[in-house]
């Protein structure tokens, strides 16, 4: 997402902590949507009344029965994003690389097999993303500063006929896909909306972030472009736990394929920092050769690829996941922001360029 910068009001510290608590209302926005979704799925019932039993005629010494405790399974959000696990709806799409360009109101539509530009349409002005949507037939195109959603047909690649939205910058979903959650920006709003019809349900007033969280969502790792890092959060306590120095303009953050990494996109020093969520730390980085500005992206369906826009370049990134290596260099329109990779594993999205589960 852009940048935004606090107004310094005393010394470094204090600023610090002003931008922090911003970032922080966004994960706080993150779980009680997560947890408004999981009750509506849920439901909340009242408990059952006790029932009274007739006294017993002879006491009885209780018998004691000998129960195997299960053992649950340890959380992982990603288990269903991992290699090849791509579901029957997204795997008749065609597989391409969807690259919104901001200043060109264009969107390039790569190969990821030839790394060429097989395609271009124009769109709504300022298309910041390509979303997904929840039941994967879709993919939106968030024509930001036009106010509409242009809708792409995965299975052919082609658009369809925009509708109006508000701002919409980003776009999200619930876990129970009855709410499309647009990020409106520059009205510093989330508009929670039908999925379906996207008309306006609710509007809450929030500042925005890049969030993700670790694979037993512990941790939410929040990007903070200005600092050169990635904030750790604990989401059950609402506090921060640390701080991971990555680089110039840390902005675009992608989970690897197998779920055991982080990927930071470092814009402004044109490197990526790789996080292990096990040990929290950085453990490579990998920098553009002859400089360039990765931002947001995606990993391939396969894992090999992590595929980032240039935005400052005019170009994308092909980068080997395994070495760090650059594959290809492909020019594109003015300005590339969110691209989205698809189809990619997973049983639904919940928006942005592809957060699966």
């Amino acid at each position: 997402m852009r940048s935004w910068r606090p107004v310094r009001t005393g010394p470094r510290r204090r600023t610090r902590r002003v931008r922090v608590a911003l970032l922080l209302t966004v994960a706080l926005v993150t779980v009680a949507a997560a947890v408004i979704a999981w009750n509506r799925q849920a439901g909340d019932s009242p408990p059952a009344r006790a029932s009274i039993a007739p006294p017993l005629a002879v006491q009885q010494k209780p018998k004691i029965v000998q129960r195997r405790l299960a053992h649950a399974a340890p959380l992982d959000l990603y288990a269903y994003d991992h290699a090849g696990m791509i579901s029957g709806v997204a795997r008749r799409a065609l597989a391409r690389v969807y690259v919104p360009n901001s200043a060109a109101d264009t969107v390039d539509v790569i190969d990821p097999h030839t790394y060429k530009v097989v395609d271009n349409f124009q769109v709504g002005a300022l298309p910041q993303h390509v979303t997904p949507a929840h039941d994967l037939k879709t993919l939106y195109v968030n024509d930001d500063v036009g106010n509409t959603l242009t809708p792409i047909d995965p299975l052919t690649g082609r658009p369809g006929r925009p509708f109006p939205v508000d701002d919409p910058y980003n776009l999200y979903f619930t876990i129970d896909g009855r709410y499309a959650i647009v990020v409106a920006e520059r009205l510093h709003r989330l508009d929670f909306r039908n999925a379906h019809t996207f008309r306006l349900v609710r509007a809450l007033t929030v500042p925005c972030a890049d969030v993700r969280a670790s694979p037993n969502a512990k941790v939410f790792y929040v990007a903070d472009l200005a600092a050169g890092g990635v904030w750790e959060v604990d989401p059950a306590r609402f506090k921060v736990i640390g701080f991971i120095h990555t680089g110039a303009g840390a902005h675009g953050l992608v989970v690897g394929r197998s779920g055991k990494v982080l990927y930071v996109a470092n814009r402004n020093e044109g490197s990526v920092s790789v996080i292990s969520f096990r040990t929290r730390k950085v453990v490579a980085k990998w920098h553009i050769p002859g400089g360039g500005s990765p931002d947001m992206g995606d990993v391939s369906a396969d894992g090999k690829v992590l595929w980032l826009s240039g935005r400052y370049n005019s170009e994308v990134y092909a980068i080997d996941t395994r070495t760090g290596r650059l594959i290809a260099r492909i020019p594109v329109g003015a300005s590339p922001h969110g691209l989205s990779v698809w189809p990619q594993p997973g049983r639904f999205s919940l928006g942005h360029t592809g957060n699966m589960r």
